[in-house]
């Protein structure tokens, strides 16, 4: 379940098409100040990375807060088992490996003790997906 003010933010981005560092702000200090709680939250913010243009911030922020649920927020904490791993990369490579995909899927590596292959397998794809549109260019 998606909490009101997570579910407000979110319609007043898509309105606005746009996700200024205000609204990054306004997420990180009062909306997700405790984090992401659900992995709903997490898909649905994911899918605002995915539709619409940011302020620079929202990247790193985005990063941030996907981390701390996977890593901290979820039991075990520490390691990224193998069901939450499969979530996490099917969320992450809808409409293919983005740039914040990647870095979250980078910080979450440096953040474990122990992951599932599924996450080293995302990255390897997105790396051949990287090379794949240069090639292409």
């Amino acid at each position: 379940m998606i909490k009101n003010n997570l579910r407000d933010f979110i319609g007043t981005v898509i309105d606005s098409k746009y996700i200024s560092a205000d609204d990054v702000k306004k997420l990180q200090r009062e909306i997700l100040e405790d984090g992401i709680m659900s992995r709903i939250e997490a898909e649905a913010l994911l899918a605002l990375d995915r539709s619409l243009d940011a302020d620079a911030s929202w990247g790193p922020a985005l990063t941030a807060l996907v981390v701390d649920f996977m890593v901290w927020g979820m039991r075990p904490t520490g390691v990224v088992p193998g069901d939450d791993a499969l979530w996490l990369t099917t969320a992450l490579d809808v409409g293919g490996p983005t740039e914040t995909a990647m870095n979250i899927v980078y910080a979450i590596l440096d953040e474990t003790q122990h992951v599932h292959a599924a996450l080293l397998d995302f990255i390897m794809r997105g790396r051949q997906h990287a090379r794949l549109q240069s090639l292409a260019a």
